[in-house]
């Protein structure tokens, strides 16, 4: 794989080992926000639509939520190692997550990896619960597609596309790139439809299989 490669990585679940908004929403979320993910994995609601209307839900602060995720979060193993590695190679790495951003920043901090480029939902903390945005390459609010928009402006910028991922909304974004590492849902998907993907089960697993790829 030659020329200027970007490797777009999910967060939750493929990052962390737990979905933290889940987590958020199980702790703190005041309404029957798991009848609302029925409705997305039934394809009847976008997962913009999901994640705005679910943090709805949540109306405690930020120092709260903060508190919560930090003793609760789980890193999957490699993963500092594995970004060190894309860094010593020129590779960009990327999060590109529908999680917050203000839970992500802060998982990297604790971890001394803060450096690293996050493209997530912006958070608003409200009294009547978290105003959840999504704010697309060139500036306008997005309700769906968030990741596969970032996708296409890296192709669009003239990289080759490397993804990290393991959910259903991973996969229209991993459909773009050159070579994909999949788990959990993603690969299931992946394998059902005989796309060509590389399973990972940590990131030492992704690492060589990036040194196959030079």
């Amino acid at each position: 794989m030659i020329g200027n490669i970007v490797v777009q990585c999910d967060f939750d679940g493929t990052v962390t080992e737990e979905d933290i908004s889940f987590l958020i929403l199980d702790a703190f979320a005041d309404g029957d926000w798991r009848q609302l993910l029925g409705q997305y994995r039934e394809g009847k609601i976008s997962v913009g639509y999901f994640n705005t209307t679910a943090f709805a839900m949540v109306k405690e602060n930020e120092a709260t939520l903060k508190k919560f995720v930090e003793r609760n979060f789980n890193i999957r193993d490699g993963f500092g190692e594995m970004v060190k590695y894309c860094q010593k190679r020129s590779l960009r790495f990327v999060i590109v997550s529908n999680g917050m951003e203000f839970y992500i920043r802060m998982i990297l901090e604790h971890i001394g990896l803060d450096d690293i480029e996050v493209i997530a939902a912006k958070a608003d903390f409200r009294d009547d619960g978290i105003r959840a945005s999504y704010i697309g390459p060139g500036g306008d609010r997005l309700q769906d597609g968030f990741k596969k928009e970032y996708a296409r402006q890296f192709l669009n910028d003239g990289y080759r596309m490397v993804y990290i991922g393991n959910g259903a909304s991973d996969v229209p974004s991993a459909r773009l790139a050159s070579h994909v590492f999949a788990t959990g849902e993603m690969l299931d998907y992946f394998r059902k439809e005989g796309i060509s993907c590389t399973p990972f089960s940590d990131f030492k697993d992704v690492i060589k299989g990036l040194e196959l790829l030079e």
